[in-house]
C-alpha cells in the first residue's frame, strides 16, 4: 500500500501523462488500496485546488482549451430523442462535456459525460438500455442543460439551428 501524499501524487501524474480517463477501480488496483481510498483521495485533491472531473469513463484532469464553453438548453421525451439530440451535437465537433437539470428539491443536478465521438455515444446509450436507466432528464419533462464545448461560433449557430429544425431546442 501507498502512503497518502505520495499515492495522490501519483495520480496526479497519471492524470496528467493521460489522454484519457482513469477509473478509480484502476486507481486502487494499482496502489493496493480501496475503491473508496480513492473517492477520498480526489476529495482531498479538489480541496487543494486541483481541477478533477468525474465521468462515467473515470477520472481526468480539467484541461486548459482555446474552444469556447457555451450552454444550451434542450428537450426531449424519448430515447431516440436523446440520441438524435446528441448525434447533432457532435456533428459539429462538439463534446458534451455534462448534462444538468433543476430538481424542485435537490437544486441542481449534473451528470458529468465527456462524450466527444461516436463510439463514446454508442457507449453511453448501450449503458442506459443495458442498465435500464431513466436520463436525468425525465426528472424534468425532458427539459435539460448541457454545457458543451466546441470550436467556434459559427459551428455552435450551426448546431443550435439543426436542434431548433429538430424540435430538439428548448424555446421558452
Amino acid at each position: 500500500m501507498v502512503e497518502g501524499k505520495i499515492r495522490r501524487k501519483e495520480i496526479i501524474k497519471s492524470l496528467n501523462e493521460s489522454k484519457e480517463a482513469i477509473k478509480g477501480s484502476e486507481f486502487a488496483k494499482r496502489f493496493g488500496v480501496s475503491r473508496q481510498v480513492i473517492v477520498q483521495d480526489m476529495a482531498i485533491l479538489r480541496a487543494k485546488g486541483i481541477e478533477l472531473m468525474a465521468s462515467p469513463k473515470g477520472y481526468m484532469l480539467k484541461k486548459e482549451t482555446n474552444k469556447l464553453i457555451k450552454k444550451i438548453i434542450t428537450k426531449h421525451l424519448t430515447i431516440d430523442g436523446m440520441r438524435k439530440e446528441l448525434e447533432i451535437i457532435l456533428k459539429y465537433n462538439a463534446t458534451i462535456i455534462d448534462v444538468i437539470v433543476e430538481h424542485e428539491i435537490y437544486g441542481e443536478i449534473t451528470g458529468n459525460l465527456q462524450i466527444s465521438n461516436t463510439k463514446e455515444l454508442n457507449d453511453f446509450m448501450e449503458k442506459i438500455s443495458n442498465e435500464n436507466v431513466e436520463p436525468l432528464s425525465k426528472l424534468t419533462n425532458g427539459i435539460h442543460l448541457h454545457t458543451i464545448e466546441i470550436e467556434n461560433i459559427e459551428n455552435f449557430n450551426k448546431l443550435l439551428d439543426e436542434l431548433k429544425e429538430n424540435n430538439l431546442l428548448y424555446t421558452y
